[in-house]
């Protein structure tokens, strides 16, 4: 394994992390006695095997349903001096409520420490908001050696997660960055500046569903698989510390361990890659369309009817380009469902017509109200909820 020092909390950090939110029994909490010792055994042989890999950072939050409480029946035979545990616990307008949530993770996870607290969800100026006011109990929380270093995780705007990391109150970020989602570059590098350890989310999910790739991004990628590809897009750039695996069994770790004898390679291997996947978009979409389609956008909030007009083009390019249409439908029919964690309408729920006025700043003005409707006839379909709220 290989391991970057994960910016300021100074962890060893290996550059792959076990994500915890695939391997549960459910997203809800349950009593111990109601997991099946099939899930469980499944659970601590997944743990076990990212240990013998060298993958000592286990990640989970509270809001994973049963995940911390299974995790409490293996990591305390663990060797505490290597293991790096975290969890995230969503802020709260009420800072005692926080900390009592937090207790209830410390507990089931049975440890006396975590190494890394997340505040989970940074995702607009509301939840900003409540972080900071709940920074009071972490600092407490710190004090009494409950709590290591302090971060965040955001599904938020580029924007947000800047704000949050410019307060200088965070060791560490949680964040979306890969090859089909590089908005958040210049969070990132403000991060690097606060010296903060930066964790990729779900790049192999939310990056594309790339454990089921469609023929055309298998080829694209070649020789590579699209998962080693994509982590070794990220992996070479030094500002990104570990992407997460969620693994949801002991086998799930073998395809991006042929990552680690490739990153000396990289700058040989990705270029004929990135050409490739660039042409493809454009012999698809139009040069100028692939240009210039995130020119004068307004944002959600500057949107009738909150309408996600940059998620829902950039979900239509990845289905025509790259064949990801069913990544692409996933995402698109969660609009509406996923409040401030994927926010924004589809395209049947507002008049498009209504649109004209915000889009003046686009030079595809003319071009786009007929592409939204293009793109729900293409990707529509029954609405799809969060996986924790299922």
């Amino acid at each position: 394994m290989l391991y970057r020092r994960f910016g300021r909390t100074e962890l060893q950090m290996p550059v792959f992390s076990c994500g915890g939110m695939r391997y549960q029994y459910k997203w809800q909490d349950v009593p111990r006695d109601q997991v099946p010792a099939d899930n469980q055994a499944n659970l601590e042989a997944t743990i076990r095997r990212a240990f013998e890999l060298g993958i000592h950072h286990i990640e989970t939050a509270r809001g994973y349903g049963s995940s911390e409480m299974q995790l409490g029946q293996i990591l305390p035979k663990l060797p505490r001096e290597k293991l790096i545990s975290q969890t995230k616990v969503v802020p709260m307008a009420d800072p005692k409520a926080f900390r009592n949530t937090f207790e209830r993770s410390l507990k089931y996870l049975k440890l006396d420490y975590v190494d890394l607290l997340g505040l989970h969800g940074i995702n607009n100026a509301e939840t900003l908001e409540q972080a900071l006011r709940c920074l009071e109990v972490v600092r407490e929380l710190q004090d009494q050696g409950k709590v290591r270093s302090v971060g965040f995780s955001t599904h938020g705007s580029n924007e947000i997660i800047t704000q949050a990391i410019e307060t200088d109150q965070f060791d560490y970020v949680n964040l979306h960055w890969y090859y089909i989602n590089q908005q958040n570059w210049s969070a990132i590098e403000a991060a690097t500046r606060h010296d903060m350890g930066v964790f990729i989310i779900s790049p192999s999910n939310k990056g594309g569903n790339l454990y089921d790739p469609p023929k055309r991004l298998v080829d694209l990628c070649a020789p590579l698989s699209p998962i080693v590809f994509n982590n070794l897009f990220c992996l070479s750039h030094p500002q990104v510390h570990t992407l997460s695996i969620g693994a949801a069994k002991p086998s799930d770790f073998d395809e991006h361990l042929k990552t680690l004898d490739l990153l000396d390679r990289a700058d040989d291997l990705l270029p004929p890659i990135l050409e490739r996947l660039e042409q493809a978009a454009i012999d698809r979409l139009g040069a100028d369309w692939v240009k210039r389609w995130q020119t004068g956008l307004p944002t959600v909030d500057e949107t009738p009817g909150r309408l996600n007009l940059h998620t829902i083009l950039w979900l239509r390019n990845l289905a025509i380009a790259y064949d990801l249409v069913d990544y692409a439908k996933m995402r698109y029919n969660l609009l509406g469902q996923g409040s401030h964690w994927f926010p924004g309408a589809r395209v049947n729920e507002i008049d498009i017509a209504t649109l004209r006025s915000c889009l003046a700043a686009s030079p595809f003005a003319d071009r786009i109200p007929e592409l939204l409707h293009e793109t729900h006839q293409l990707l529509g379909g029954e609405a799809v909820k969060r996986l924790s709220e299922q």
